[in-house]
């Protein structure tokens, strides 16, 4: 799939709904399938590239506009923006060799949603049935989309695998 912009999909839910334990075990699942999969965390906290006084956060202090961080087999990145960047710039940019990323967060994207649904939620969901493409969760909503138990990532790799993959 290289020098394509990868499928998105986000994974949306009320705070302590559950969502990042069902990214894990989703991740888990399209990896034993053999899937390139990459994570995007959206975070409303500001980042700093590393503690107060250590090499890469005095470099960014400096203005530096790209940092990055190579240990071993790993490298983080922190770039500045002056806007945040969208999904699809983002996946384009650093995610190519990815089949899939799954996002925790970016609501406001128009990406596929799947809605973690955490217990004793109720009925009100947090996407529009035009973008919601599942529910991970119990709902008292009668919806025209698939429902999974907060178990079930091998259910929802299976829809991901016959949509996207």
């Amino acid at each position: 799939m290289t020098g394509k912009t990868p499928h998105i999909i986000s994974v949306v839910g009320r705070t302590d709904s559950g969502k990042t334990t069902f990214i894990v075990k989703l991740v888990e699942e399209l990896k034993k399938r053999g899937y390139r999969v990459a994570t995007i965390k959206h975070s409303v906290e500001r980042l700093e590239t590393d503690q107060p006084g250590k090499d890469t956060w005095r470099h960014a202090r400096a203005g530096a506009d790209t940092v990055l961080l190579v240990s071993g087999c790993r490298v983080a990145m922190f770039k500045k923006y002056r806007t945040e960047p969208g999904l699809d710039d983002i996946a384009a940019s650093f995610l190519e060799d990815a089949d899939i990323v799954i996002t925790e967060g970016f609501k406001k994207e128009m990406k596929p949603k799947i809605e973690v649904v955490g217990k004793g939620a109720g009925a009100d969901l947090l996407c529009s049935r035009e973008e919601l493409l599942a529910v991970v969760g119990e709902t008292e909503n009668d919806l025209d989309v698939p429902v999974f138990g907060a178990d079930d990532a091998e259910g929802v790799a299976d829809l991901l695998e016959k949509i996207y993959l």
